[in-house]
């Protein structure tokens, strides 16, 4: 299983419901860097992402991008390879 890194607030639904999604699929830890209590935290995301909303979600070395990102990546079969290294 990839290594999963999400970018998020304390009182962000979506950043609750991209978990969720990610443990329904077997994720049992998720790297969280909480950027509402960390500037140079959101300051790295933004770099690293172009974007400036949450979550910001990484399988491995993939940006796949925020809960609507995810989800269609779910719906289009892409989440659990992705999860899997293939």
């Amino acid at each position: 299983m990839q290594a999963v890194k999400m970018y998020t607030t304390a009182v962000c639904p979506y950043c609750t419901r991209a978990k969720q999604i990610l443990k329904s699929k077997g994720v049992e830890q998720i790297e969280e860097i909480r950027i509402d209590t960390d500037p140079q935290a959101r300051a790295t995301m933004m770099e690293i992402t172009q974007r400036r909303t949450v979550p910001q979600i990484f399988i491995g070395d993939t940006h796949v991008g925020g809960c609507d990102d995810l989800m269609a990546l779910d719906s289009r079969g892409g989440l659990v390879p992705l999860l899997q290294g293939a």
